[in-house]
């Protein structure tokens, strides 16, 4: 019988993984150097033609050995990568990862601890404890909040319909009231949970209107505390920012419940500067933060906050092989109330890593940074006669078109420039028009690289 291959965990690991981590680093440089841009040329059929060439064949019969199938697929990957790392790779909410985030990541991989339940997860749980409560706590003030650990923001918008369905289940249905402006995850997860379709409030300008939010919620009809609205702290479109206190004294005013998509936005708790964007968050009953948007995380490192950590008890679950009754009288933590997941992978460590080495302030100064570098860069839009600005960014998004472009013609600058390898940037609709969207998440952005991403668009004109 030949020997196995060598395992991850345990005193001899470390030992099994450095030669095929210099393997994948070396891999990652070489993949990274062949593609020489911030995404690979061609498109689709190009890429994965070179994958699958490169792949050959995926399982063949008589494996090629750890270091061989190792550097292949990790210089394949590399190359063919939409590289966040990239000054131009700016279209979506996809940061770049901290380095020390990566390497905290390869330690929970390598140990392989599952959360639900202590007897797998004995360290990882207090971890995930002591963040939780540290950033609940961050976000709320006080000692009475909690957090669970989400794979990001369309898990934790489903979670927070899902407690306050539980919450309210004995008042009757829960009625959710969304702007316009809201990340589409939230009506989806209402069809999930057999709610009532999501009441539609205008947002006129990108951001949900009070006037119309105070009309809808004194039109709708049910017991107290049967209504939920939903609000926005930094949309995927453009950054914005709803009126939150306002929105916070139309919850109270009605007997609503408050919920805060702050997928995008939460991360300006951190900052002295730009904390007061997000006033208002404070008094919402549950808030969605994601750190692998502006965090610098490596995916996923989604949380629900939550103001009451009695909400939580909804989530409740018994599975005797997991969280037998006796054990949890005799002191073993019940994990398994902690998340809707079963096996889940302790995410938790990168994001305690991070909050350990860079503390709030470190924390804060990235979130300025790249806040800084797209009034930069939206100063530059304004500046050029050829390009119009939609706004001055609230967070690091940027909305900008070619003076006298239409819709196709904003369409096919982004492909084209997809497609030659050269820029990755997004798209909006707003106002019924067609936007041209650059996510700024990367603090190593220079200057220059700013003024090159423009002057590619500038020099990208239609067929």
């Amino acid at each position: 019988m030949s020997t196995p291959p060598p395992l991850a965990g345990g005193a001899q690991g470390p030992d099994a993984l450095r030669p095929l981590l210099s393997a994948a680093l070396d891999a990652l440089r070489t993949g990274a150097t062949a593609r020489g841009g911030p995404l690979p040329a061609g498109g689709p059929t190009a890429v994965a033609a070179r994958v699958r060439e490169a792949a050959g064949e995926i399982l063949p019969a008589r494996g090629e050995g750890c270091e061989p199938a190792l550097r292949t697929l990790v210089h394949a990957l590399a190359e063919g990568a939409a590289d966040p790392a990239d000054a131009l790779c700016a279209a979506h909410l996809h940061c770049p990862p901290l380095a020390l985030a990566v390497a905290a990541d390869l330690a929970a991989s390598a140990l392989n601890p599952s959360m639900d339940s202590w007897d797998q997860a004995p360290a990882a749980s207090e971890v995930e404890t002591l963040v939780t409560r540290a950033l609940a706590a961050e976000a709320y003030g006080t000692g009475r909040g909690d957090a669970l650990v989400t794979t990001g923001g369309t898990e934790s918008n489903q979670l927070a319909l899902l407690l306050a369905r539980e919450r309210t289940a004995a008042h009757g249905p829960v009625q959710l009231v969304v702007g316009e402006n809201a990340h589409h995850s939230l009506g989806r997860a209402a069809w999930l949970l057999g709610m009532p379709e999501p009441v539609t409030v205008p947002a006129p300008a990108g951001v949900l209107d009070p006037a119309a939010l105070d009309e809808a919620l004194s039109h709708l009809t049910g017991p107290p505390g049967t209504f939920l609205v939903s609000a926005t702290a930094g949309t995927t479109d453009a950054g914005l920012i709803d009126p939150l206190d306002q929105v916070a004294d139309l919850c109270a005013r009605h007997g609503a419940r408050l919920h805060i998509d702050a997928a995008y936005g939460g991360p300006l708790l951190f900052s002295d500067v730009r904390r007061a964007l997000v006033h208002g968050m404070e008094r919402a009953d549950s808030v969605t933060f994601d750190l692998h948007k502006l965090g610098w995380q490596p995916v996923a490192a989604g949380l629900l906050l939550v103001r009451d950590g009695d909400d939580l008890a909804a989530l409740g679950h018994h599975a005797d092989y997991l969280n037998a009754g006796d054990d949890t009288e005799a002191g073993l933590p019940d994990l398994l109330g902690r998340s809707l997941r079963t096996t889940r992978r302790p995410d938790v460590l990168k994001i305690a890593v991070t909050l350990k080495a860079l503390g709030r302030q470190g924390i804060g100064a990235l979130v300025d940074q790249v806040c800084a570098q797209a009034q930069e860069f939206a100063a530059l839009v304004a500046a050029h006669p050829g390009f119009e600005l939609y706004d001055r960014p609230v967070i690091s998004t940027v909305l900008f078109r070619p003076v006298g472009a239409d819709d196709d013609h904003i369409a096919y600058v982004r492909r084209e420039l997809l497609g030659q390898g050269r820029a990755v940037l997004g798209r909006a609709r707003i106002d019924g028009r067609r936007w041209l969207k650059a996510t700024l998440l990367n603090p190593h952005t220079r200057p220059g690289d700013l003024a090159e991403l423009l002057k590619l668009v500038e020099g990208t004109t239609p067929r």
